[in-house]
């Protein structure tokens, strides 16, 4: 039986190809820089300090924004209780907490409508998904809690 080489195979698939340009170039050194990199250095890390030119009136904001972010981070990080469900949760829980308050803190500072309405609809949307998660659970969730931005003493 005829076994054609690996030369043979690969000068035939070669020469049915189109040839690589500038576009193969990158594509192939961002694959190779991708593989070449330690997976660490492409994990989330805390987020650096605000530069020190900042504006002042931006100060309040980025002190909320670092503050909710840090606490989303500390409090994402759980010791596993051998139940991927509770775990799941444990960790999305502060995920989502983490964009309801970056989201209020959006409310606060910002000035731009078009973003302004994003966060509010972030709120709305990260409030159900954690109600819904609790529910999946059998958690027990009431519908009188207040909205993050509404005044808990009603």
């Amino acid at each position: 039986m005829y076994q054609p080489s690996i030369r043979r195979i690969a000068a035939l698939l070669s020469s049915r190809l189109p040839r690589p340009g500038l576009g193969a170039a990158v594509f192939c050194t961002r694959v190779l820089l991708a593989l070449a990199v330690p997976t660490h250095v492409l994990a989330h890390e805390p987020h650096p300090a605000a530069p020190a030119v900042a504006v002042a009136d931006e100060a309040p904001f980025l002190k909320e924004n670092d503050d909710a972010m840090t606490k989303m981070m500390n409090d994402m990080t759980i010791k596993p209780t051998g139940d991927v469900d509770d775990d799941f949760e444990a960790m999305m829980l502060p995920h989502h907490q983490g964009a309801i308050d970056m989201a209020i803190a959006e409310l606060r500072y910002g000035k731009n409508e078009q973003l302004r309405r994003i966060a509010q609809e972030i709120i709305v949307d990260q409030m159900q998904e954690i109600a819904a998660m609790e529910l999946a659970l059998g958690e027990k969730v009431t519908d009188t809690t207040p909205a993050p931005t509404q005044n808990s003493s009603r």
